[in-house]
């Protein structure tokens, strides 16, 4: 909670993504990224339920998943972790952070809240707006979640893979076409799921996709150690997180956190996030799953949940 004297427009609230970021570590940064939009604010922030020093903690639960989205994890782990956390698992949905929100400004002591959530923060951002719209005065959505009909098989984001990674070509100079290496290489290889988490994962930590059009590009031509290595690589950093310590929801360990490094530098999701557009079914055809080539177009990649 920061200390400003003098509030004039009120309290604003800022959610951290995830689901399982902690938000009180992410005050500095948070602060200091918001800058001169903070005038006349009061910031606060909390960590939502199951994050923080009270973290959810399944070992064996995160080890398999990571801040991997796709990745499906044995049966035994996700019993062992709805035991080991007993009856309270009910406690830690979305609903139950929306309630503490709306106690939090009750105890705050102020009739209306500005709420700010980035990716999932985004969508419990947009749950308290539609359970108390008469307490929000504003609300800002970065890297939106949809409030409703969230796809769980993330056809969006395959939708948008061939783009996103023409852009990348683009600003690499590739020379290629990286979606007729990806359909090339899926059709051959049948890793589809593997890659697109692969992709998936480095749309949030390393969004130039360094590496990865001319990996493609030699897995199509019939040599796939590079994009095998590049995959091991993306998927041990996804699983660092499980062995990081506390701050993360069970099952949706976010990446060790840096309040200095990144804007929130989030890592897991409950349901549907789709940083490359949450990526028509495998393989990719690129005639039919891009709108235009990308060239000259410099498009960030899309936010999503995280």
């Amino acid at each position: 909670m920061s200390d400003v004297a003098a509030a004039p427009r009120g309290v604003l609230l800022f959610l951290t993504g995830g689901p399982g970021e902690p938000g009180i570590p992410f005050v500095p940064r948070i602060a200091s990224r918001l800058g001169p939009a903070l005038r006349g604010y009061r910031m606060v922030m909390f960590d939502q339920r199951g994050t923080g020093a009270g973290a959810l903690d399944c070992p064996a639960l995160q080890r398999q998943m990571g801040a991997s989205d796709l990745t499906v994890p044995a049966a035994a782990a996700v019993r062992a972790c709805a035991a080991a956390i007993g009856p309270e698992r009910k406690y830690f949905a979305t609903a139950d952070t929306v309630a503490d929100i709306e106690a939090l400004r009750a105890a705050l002591g102020v009739s209306r809240l500005t709420v700010d959530g980035v990716s999932y923060g985004s969508y419990v951002a947009e749950q308290f707006a539609l359970a108390h719209p008469g307490r929000v005065s504003r609300l800002v959505l970065d890297s939106v979640v949809p409030a409703w009909n969230v796809d769980p098989l993330q056809l969006a984001g395959m939708r948008e893979t061939a783009s996103v990674l023409r852009d990348a070509c683009a600003a690499q100079r590739c020379g290629s076409d990286p979606a007729a290496d990806l359909a090339t290489v899926v059709r051959r290889y049948h890793d589809g799921p593997a890659l697109f988490d692969m992709l998936v994962a480095m749309s949030v930590g390393d969004p130039s996709f360094p590496g990865v059009p001319a990996a493609l590009r030699a897995a199509a031509a019939g040599h796939p150690g590079a994009l095998r290595a590049l995959m091991a690589q993306v998927h041990a950093a996804d699983a660092a997180p499980a062995a990081a310590g506390s701050g993360a929801a069970a099952g949706r360990r976010a990446r060790p956190v840096d309040p200095a490094g990144g804007y929130t530098g989030a890592g897991g999701t409950g349901s549907g996030r789709a940083p490359v557009r949450g990526a028509v079914g495998w393989p990719f055809h690129p005639e039919s799953g891009s709108r235009e080539s990308g060239r000259g177009r410099g498009r960030p990649v899309p936010g999503g949940m995280s």
